[in-house]
């Protein structure tokens, strides 16, 4: 019983990964063929070199984000998690088809303002990426070098891609020019801000460190009404030289409100900081990402 439970539910998660794959490697598709090329845009990563083969030599970009992935994986295979890489893998395949099967959908979405394809192409591309880092999963390329990053040095992965795909793009604008590259940056600005959202959740976690003489009653007040955990710190005051016991606890910002109001009916007079957290493990938070 136990077993039949576990195996439905890996299929559940194997399923909900080809979903968002596909999804994911579609919309990237269709920001690259209904914007970035029709508007002479570049990208960075596998893609911008595809794309750029595709402006010079008229290479299809399915087939070379295909055989430019194949040395990458090679070595991903000996530093990524198995499973990442066949997910991996799996993506590539699917954005390479996907980029060809859509290779002709921007005679449909005609735009005349290249800054409008720049965002409007960034926004779709980052949905698609974030969805797939959100699942576990990427489409290759600089994605698992970046994946690398970030785990050999806590380096967001959205940050990691920046920096190399500024480089490649910054290398291309030696074959098309500063204003085109100058464009892209700004697609892959827009497309980045949003892989972190999705990615992330737009319901970003808090750090809170709250000071207070009624501390012990605030802690229990969190425990009970926020149903957040709570942890009580040792301090003392550089100037009062008074012990104080100082209050840390993550929450949702959509709690936020409610705990600023808790603060204020119990101790108007308690000193409260607040900073967003970029990632949180443990118990009562979900394990998103990658």
């Amino acid at each position: 019983m136990i077993l039949n439970q576990t195996i439905e539910k890996d299929r559940k998660i194997i399923l909900k990964r080809l979903f968002f794959i596909f999804l994911g490697n579609l919309l990237c598709a269709v920001a690259f063929n209904a914007f970035f090329i029709p508007s002479q845009l570049l990208s960075g990563g596998v893609g911008g070199i595809a794309l750029m083969l595709r402006y010079l030599l008229n290479v299809p970009t399915g087939i070379t984000v295909f055989l430019i992935n194949i040395p990458i994986f090679i070595i991903g295979a000996k530093m990524v998690n198995r499973e990442f890489i066949v997910y991996a893998f799996i993506s590539m395949v699917v954005f390479s088809t996907l980029l060809t099967v859509t290779n002709d959908i921007g005679t449909y979405f005609v735009m005349d303002d290249i800054i409008l394809a720049a965002v409007f192409g960034g926004v779709l591309n980052g949905v698609g990426m974030g969805l797939m880092f959100r699942n576990r999963t990427c489409q290759g390329g600089l994605d698992i070098i970046a994946t690398i990053m970030k785990q050999r040095r806590n380096l967001n992965i959205s940050t990691g891609l920046m920096i190399l795909n500024t480089t490649i793009v910054s290398l291309s604008s030696v074959f098309f020019g500063f204003t085109s590259a100058m464009y892209t940056i700004i697609a892959m600005y827009v497309g980045y801000q949003v892989v972190d959202k999705v990615q992330m959740g737009f319901n970003v976690r808090k750090n809170v460190f709250i000071i207070s003489d009624k501390s012990e009653e605030l802690a229990s007040q969190i425990l009970t009404d926020l149903h957040r955990g709570a942890t009580l710190l040792e301090a003392t005051g550089a100037y009062t030289k008074q012990g104080k016991k100082v209050i840390y606890c993550i929450v949702n910002s959509n709690e936020l409100v409610k705990l600023k109001a808790l603060v204020d009916k119990i101790d108007p007079a308690a000193f409260l900081t607040i900073n967003d957290v970029v990632e949180v493990r443990g118990s009562g938070f979900v394990n998103e990402g990658i």
